[in-house]
């Protein structure tokens, strides 16, 4: 995490569009780091980001998802684990909610840990200007979901910090 926070605190200059799309036809994408507080969407190559994006994240955004319905986006270490061509939110990427721990803690309380989270694009069109609206998934436009969706792997390590 040390060398990560350093990689973030020394991003102080702005990338052009044409620059950051080239760097990422060449280079694979080995991590993304999600950071709710942020409300940013990171796409590493090795230590370096190569793109971001602005996100909305589930409409109770604060803390680790634990229970189906409750609003929440997971936070933790999880991997893209499926993809989705006919999304209901235009394409989509899986998320590997809930692991192991999140089962048994959502069975200790005796609750579903809830399931199905995804990177995705929207529905409607309207939902640019709306914050927090998905059940607990990371929203990007569609032209951003394109994207992700092309560079993206089954497999990638995805780390969603709070």
């Amino acid at each position: 995490m040390l060398k990560r926070d350093f990689i973030f605190s020394g991003i102080g200059w702005i990338l052009t569009t044409s620059s950051v799309l080239s760097a990422t036809k060449s280079r694979e994408v080995t991590e993304i780091v999600v950071k709710k507080s942020e409300r940013k969407l990171y796409l590493f190559s090795g230590n370096e980001v190569i793109k971001s994006y602005k996100v909305d994240l589930g409409f109770a955004p604060k803390g680790h998802k634990n229970f189906e319905g409750d609003g929440k986006t997971p936070e933790g270490a999880y991997k893209i684990d499926r993809k989705n061509a006919n999304s209901k939110y235009h394409l989509s990427v899986g998320i590997s909610y809930p692991n192991q721990k999140d089962q048994q803690f959502a069975k200790l309380k005796g609750k579903l840990p809830g399931g199905d989270i995804f990177i995705h694009g929207t529905d409607k069109p309207f939902r640019w200007f709306q914050k927090d609206w998905t059940a607990g998934c990371i929203a990007v436009s569609n032209k951003e979901i394109r994207e992700i969706y092309n560079l993206v792997k089954i497999g990638t390590p995805i780390f969603i910090e709070p």
